[in-house]
């Protein structure tokens, strides 16, 4: 081997090592991505094996705004803590 080709050979490696190190790098940094989309695949499931509860939650954000869905939310869980003592 002469030393053109040795030096192809050791740049070659270095530029494998880099790639791999690279490759760590992004996986890492995008596994909070992952997580993130894990979350949405599973929320988009629910949203299409019950479309007519997502449509009815929906009508209600709309009509009554997500204010006033809060609020009597907020009652419905004071009212249900009650009732379970």
């Amino acid at each position: 081997m002469n030393r053109a080709e040795q030096s192809l050979a050791q740049r070659r490696r270095e530029l494998v090592e880099r790639s791999a190190s690279q490759r760590a790098s992004l996986v890492t940094n995008a596994e909070p991505l992952l997580h993130k989309a894990e979350a949405l695949d599973r929320l988009v499931t629910r949203v299409r094996r019950y479309p007519m509860a997502t449509a009815a939650v929906a009508a209600a954000v709309v009509f009554l705004g997500s204010r006033r869905i809060f609020d009597l939310a907020t009652r419905a869980l004071t009212i249900y803590a009650l009732f379970k003592r």
